[in-house]
């Protein structure tokens, strides 16, 4: 059954994030000069100041959700602006409903949800009635106002409410859903590839090929391309042009002396104590083995990770840097003093001090520093060649006056190679389109390119010129799978008169438990699919690509009734059941704003928009 909202509870919280939360300046403010509404549904108004405060909460919440402030352009872009108008319009629908029925809730609960309002309380907890109209005004709204807010809020629930009370699907559909997904099967099967024919596919010759081609024509297909051609100036097509005078390598080693020398460190765990009583009990349990590092650890409730310190040097020890330093791989020492009190110290590896002389290093720094000259040099000519571009260079010219290098590709969705390996460049062949002037564009590894489209090829047929070794692949695989299947038809013949498959020379392999989705390894598409259409007994032949298997259903377990299945069924009925409520609400919702009819202005729309922007 759905359950019933709460409607004191979301009434009253629901209003105070009206009146406090969302008002981000509005509310007290007419945003719109005379307007005051920006339409009607039914016979119900929609103020200008309810749109805005909608519209000003849902821009706070997407922030607060994604931690960046989100501009009223981005959410127009989403439709946000559309979502919330439809949502008001549905509420205020709904509120003319209430009202043609009669519905609504008496003064002296009206009056008890206001007194249960904890913003409208003293600091002795009782209500305060200069704060009541304080707040009120502070949000632009009187008393009578806000009371027919909330008077329309309540009875709007109490309809929502009766909508969704006793909504509920069927048990069967659940548990016919529950018995599918769980129901298992056992069975058993054989694997035919090319590893067991007898007789090896010889390759075929060409006049073979073609005659397969001709046959087949209809399934080799070109997809869409374009005759790209482009000029792409990568980094390390410069780099031998760097030059690095040797005091610009010696900065470099100096910046980077923590890397190229380093003391000797360990990898390290400490386990602190709270007092030095505890941790003298723990040492002397490890000493006389009635415990171990990880049963003390354990003990802490803590995990090996908590405590890892990883690799440290002397140093950063204090007091506890010299035994730990002396002690072996796998030694446990201490209690020793840390900046947490006592603990104890396990040692996990030893990490050799390092001093790697500059020259040792200057291969290693002249390569790095190279490559970042060499993209800054990219980047400062970037503007040069874009230029001479705008002023009516083509690429061929380009590539030949500078260091830039002029190629062609034939690219279609599917390109991954050489240029194409580069996003920035797949997006730009993807929008490029005839006429475009070509432009500099840049890559992620600081390289820059420009493309110009030549040709744009929609899907055609595929000459055999084209396709020659998928001619070649498919006819190969058209011919294993058929012979496997002909040594499977044979043996599954022998299997149906009782032959047992051993008997066969065939090796078996027996599944159990097996189920609608269990993925087994080695057999073709759609396998599952096949064995959970068969009955006990059946002897089925499945092709694969260059594979084919030959399968006996053994058996077939219906799903258990156990407590994890009740369980599974409850919590789908749960959700069936809100999932039904819900889509019987919204078109109640979708009938009621139908019967009613609104009027929105959209120049008041716009009105308040501007607000925005």
């Amino acid at each position: 059954m759905a359950k019933k909202s709460n409607v004191g509870k979301t009434a009253m919280w629901g209003l105070m994030g009206l009146l406090f939360i969302g008002l981000g300046g509005f509310g007290a403010v007419n945003l719109s000069g005379n307007i005051r509404t920006i339409g009607t549904v039914g016979d119900k108004s929609i103020a200008v100041d309810t749109y805005a405060r909608q519209i000003q909460q849902e821009l706070n919440a997407i922030s607060r959700q994604t931690g960046s402030a989100m501009s009223f352009q981005q959410a127009q872009a989403l439709g946000l602006d559309r979502a919330v108008l439809q949502r008001i319009m549905r509420d205020r629908a709904l509120d003319h409903e209430a009202t043609q029925m009669g519905l609504s809730i008496g003064d002296e609960l009206l009056r008890d949800r206001i007194l249960q309002i904890p913003a409208f309380q003293g600091i002795d907890g009782s209500f305060d009635r200069d704060g009541y109209a304080q707040s009120l005004r502070s949000a632009g709204l009187n008393e009578a106002e806000f009371e027919t807010n909330l008077r329309e809020e309540s009875s709007r629930q109490l309809l929502q409410g009766a909508v969704l009370s006793g909504v509920e699907m069927p048990a069967v559909y659940a548990e016919t859903l529950v018995a599918y997904v769980s129901q298992e099967r056992a069975f058993t099967w054989v694997l035919f590839d090319e590893a067991t024919l007898e007789t090896p596919i010889q390759d075929a010759d060409e006049a073979t090929l073609k005659t397969y081609f001709e046959a087949n024509a209809d399934d080799f297909v070109l997809p869409a391309s374009k005759k790209i051609t482009f000029a792409w100036l990568n980094p390390t097509d410069i780099i031998d042009q760097v030059e690095l005078p040797e005091e610009d390598l010696r900065k470099e080693y100096d910046a980077r002396a923590d890397q190229y020398n380093q003391s000797e460190r360990r990898l390290t765990e400490r386990l602190v104590f709270g007092d030095q009583a505890s941790a003298d009990q723990a040492a002397a349990a490890l000493e006389v083995g009635g415990t171990t590092f990880e049963a003390l650890v354990l003990e802490r409730g803590l995990a090996l990770s908590d405590i890892d310190l990883g690799d440290v040097d002397e140093a950063s020890l204090g007091a506890a840097g010299a035994p730990v330093f002396s002690a072996e791989v796998g030694d446990v020492v201490g209690p020793a003093p840390s900046n947490l009190g006592p603990a104890l110290f396990r040692v996990n590896a030893v990490l050799p001090a390092q001093n790697i002389t500059f020259e040792q290093a200057e291969p290693q720094l002249r390569d790095a520093l190279a490559a970042d000259r060499a993209i800054r040099i990219v980047e400062a000519q970037a503007e040069d060649f874009d230029d001479r571009l705008a002023g009516g260079s083509t690429l061929e010219e380009l590539a030949e006056q500078t260091d830039m290098v002029l190629g062609q590709i034939d690219w279609t969705a599917e390109s991954s190679d050489t240029i194409a390996a580069y996003e920035g460049f797949r997006s730009a062949a993807a929008s490029v389109s005839q006429g475009d002037f070509p432009k500099i564009d840049q890559l992620d590894d600081g390289g820059i390119f420009a493309l110009r489209l030549d040709e744009a090829l929609p899907e055609r047929p595929a000459s055999y010129e084209d396709v020659t070794e998928e001619v070649a692949a498919r006819w190969r695989a058209e011919q294993i799978v058929t012979q496997l299947r002909a040594d499977a038809e044979a043996a599954k013949t022998e299997a149906e008169t009782g032959t047992t498959l051993p008997e066969l020379g065939l090796t078996e392999r027996v599944e159990s438990e097996q189920t609608r989705s269990s993925f087994i390894a080695a057999t073709p598409a759609g396998f599952m699919s096949n064995v959970f259409e068969m009955e006990v007994g059946d002897i089925r032949i499945i092709d694969g690509a260059e594979s084919v298997v030959l399968v006996r259903l053994d058996a077939i377990n219906e799903a258990d009734d156990n407590a994890q299945a009740q369980e599974l069924v409850a919590r789908l009925r749960e959700q069936q059941n809100d999932a039904l409520a819900r889509g019987l609400f919204d078109i109640f919702s979708d009938d009621t704003l139908l019967r009613a009819g609104q009027n929105i202005d959209p120049r008041a729309i716009s009105a308040v928009n501007v607000n925005f922007q």
